[in-house]
C-alpha cells in the first residue's frame, strides 16, 4: 500500500467521522445509531482476523486491555452520539484533539515514568485556553443545548483518553486488529443494553438513505479500517509526521461540517480551536520535531 495514500486516508476517515456521527442520527435514537456502528464494526474486523489468520490472544495483560479499551469505546462513543445532537459536528473533532492533553495530565498520575515539563504544561493551559474561548456563546457551538452536548464530549474525551493510559499501563502487545475485536467484543452487548434501555431494542420503522450510509461508512472505516491505516501509518513514517494528524483534522472537520451540513461556525470556535490547536503543537514540539517518539494513540471518534 502507498504510504501517503494510508496518511491521507487516515486524514481523510479522521475529518469525515464526525459530521457521520450527526448524520446517522438523523430521524434515530442514537443509541440505535452507535450499536448498528459498533456491530459492523465487529463483523468486518472479524472477518479481517480471520482472512488474515492473525490470532486472537487470551492471556490475562490481553484480557484485561480488552476490557479497558471496550469499556473507554463503550463510555465514550455513548457520549459522544448523545453530546453530538447538540453540537457543530467539526467541534466533535476539535474536542477529541484534546485527548493528547488528557491523557498526558493522567499519564503523570498512573504511569512512573512520566515527567511534567514546561511545554507540556504550556500546552495543557494554552488547551484550557482554548476550551474558555468555545464555551463563551453556546449559541456559535450549534444550539441552545450546546453546553450539554460539549460537557458530554469532553466527559467522552476524558474516559477515552483515560482507557488510551490504562492500556499503556497493561502494556499488552496484541496486534492492533486482535486488540480492536475483543475492545468491541466487551462493549457491543453494553451498546445493546443501552439501546434496550433508552428504546425498547425497537427497530426503527425507516432508516434514511443518509443515515444508513453513515452508519455503515462508521462501521466499516471509522472502526475498522481507519485504525488499520493508523497503524500502518505508524509503523512506516516519522513520529512527528505521524502526530501532524491530529492538528489537520479539526481544521477540515470544520470546514467539512460548514460546506456539508450548513452549520455556522463563529469566531468563538474558530479561535478557540486555534488555541487549542497551539496546545497541541507545544505539547507535543518533541514528538513533532522527532526528537521522541510517542506511543500511538488515536485521535479519531
Amino acid at each position: 500500500m502507498s504510504i501517503p495514500a494510508a496518511y491521507l486516508g487516515v486524514i481523510l476517515i479522521w475529518a469525515t467521522t464526525p459530521l457521520a456521527i450527526q448524520w446517522s442520527g438523523q430521524g434515530l435514537d442514537f443509541s440505535f445509531a452507535v450499536a448498528a456502528r459498533m456491530a459492523i464494526g465487529l463483523a468486518v474486523a472479524a472477518f479481517v482476523l480471520l482472512a488474515w489468520r492473525i490470532r486472537l490472544p487470551l492471556h490475562r495483560r490481553a484480557r484485561a486491555s480488552y476490557l479497558a479499551a471496550g469499556l473507554g469505546m463503550f463510555g465514550a462513543m455513548t457520549l459522544t452520539y448523545w453530546g453530538a445532537r447538540y453540537i457543530h459536528s467539526g467541534l466533535i473533532s476539535v474536542l477529541f484533539g484534546l485527548s493528547p492533553l488528557i491523557s498526558g495530565v493522567m499519564a503523570l498520575l498512573w504511569l512512573k515514568n512520566e515527567t511534567l515539563t514546561r511545554a507540556k504544561l504550556a500546552g495543557m493551559l494554552l488547551g484550557l485556553a482554548g476550551l474558555a474561548v468555545i464555551f463563551g456563546d453556546s449559541h456559535e457551538m450549534g444550539g441552545a443545548h450546546a453546553l450539554a452536548g460539549v460537557l458530554a464530549l469532553l466527559a467522552a474525551v476524558t474516559l477515552y483518553s483515560a482507557s488510551l493510559v490504562w492500556m499503556k499501563r497493561i502494556g499488552d502487545d496484541s496486534p492492533p486488529l486482535a486488540t480492536t475485536v475483543g475492545a468491541l467484543l466487551v462493549a457491543l452487548p453494553l451498546f445493546a443494553l443501552v439501546w434496550w434501555w433508552s428504546a425498547d431494542a425497537r427497530m426503527p420503522a425507516v432508516v434514511s438513505p443518509r443515515a444508513g450510509a453513515a452508519i455503515v461508512y462508521l462501521g466499516v472505516f471509522g472502526s475498522v479500517i481507519g485504525f488499520a491505516l493508523y497503524y500502518y501509518v505508524i509503523k512506516h513514517m516519522e513520529t512527528g509526521k505521524v502526530a501532524l494528524i491530529t492538528l489537520v483534522t479539526p481544521v477540515l472537520a470544520l470546514l467539512l461540517g460548514s460546506a456539508l451540513n450548513g452549520e455556522h461556525v463563529g469566531v468563538r470556535v474558530w479561535g478557540g480551536a486555534l488555541l487549542i490547536g497551539l496546545g497541541l503543537c507545544v505539547h507535543q514540539w518533541r514528538v513533532l520535531t522527532g526528537q521522541v517518539v510517542a506511543p500511538a494513540a488515536s485521535g479519531g471518534a
